[in-house]
């Protein structure tokens, strides 16, 4: 079990997730129209939220880890009390223009359904989800038994768990797109083609209709 600090260095630390975190970023904030509202769902340590912010747009937090709040309420202190950032309990307490989800957060779900419709009131209409998800193609797990062992599921129902205390659920895109419907649909995914066999992590755009 990792510590919120702890979390928060390794990510730094890592130059495979900077890159990932940095496209991330890229894309929400050239989705994002000037000074709309976002909400940060699954801000982790308030990395994202910060470089939100910093970009004139006031973010909404949702994190439910005590000890990721915690040290995002340290990073992320001055935003706070400029009340450029806020945290929130609950999704269902903010009107917002997007909605980010960096790092695999939506894989915590076994389905998607309930949170999409929770999320479609939320998301103000022609806004979007972004959603950074693992990639189930992904041939770089391929050394791994789990992934060998679940290649069969993929192909028969789009999705499989990983037997581990998280329990990660992978997900082919249109299954989370079926699930989003009819709130959202699913207008962009990256990467493309071949890029599916080589990034570990998909984006998912999501228009609310």
């Amino acid at each position: 079990m990792h510590t919120g600090e702890q979390y928060h260095q390794f990510m730094l630390a890592s130059r495979r997730d900077r890159v990932v975190r940095d496209r991330f970023q890229k894309m929400a904030l050239e989705l994002l129209p000037e000074g709309a509202d976002v909400l940060d769902f699954g801000a982790g340590t308030g990395i994202d939220a910060k470089a939100y912010a910093a970009n004139g747009h006031l973010t909404f937090v949702h994190e439910p880890s005590a000890a990721m709040c915690e040290y995002l309420a340290q990073y992320c202190r001055d935003e706070i009390a400029r009340k450029t950032i806020i945290a929130v309990a609950s999704p269902l307490t903010c009107k917002v223009q997007a909605v980010t989800a960096n790092f695999a957060v939506l894989n915590h779900f076994a389905d998607h359904t309930a949170l999409f419709e929770e999320l479609s009131r939320v998301v103000q209409q022609g806004g979007f989800v972004l959603a950074s998800m693992l990639n189930p193609y992904y041939l770089g797990d391929a050394r791994y038994g789990w992934w060998r062992a679940n290649v069969m599921n993929l192909m028969r129902s789009g999705r499989y768990a990983i037997a581990s205390e998280s329990r990660i659920h992978r997900f082919a895109p249109h299954v989370v797109a079926r699930a989003a419907a009819p709130h959202f649909r699913l207008e962009r995914r990256i990467p493309r083609g071949f890029g599916w066999a080589v990034h570990l992590y998909m984006f998912l755009l999501f228009r609310r209709v």
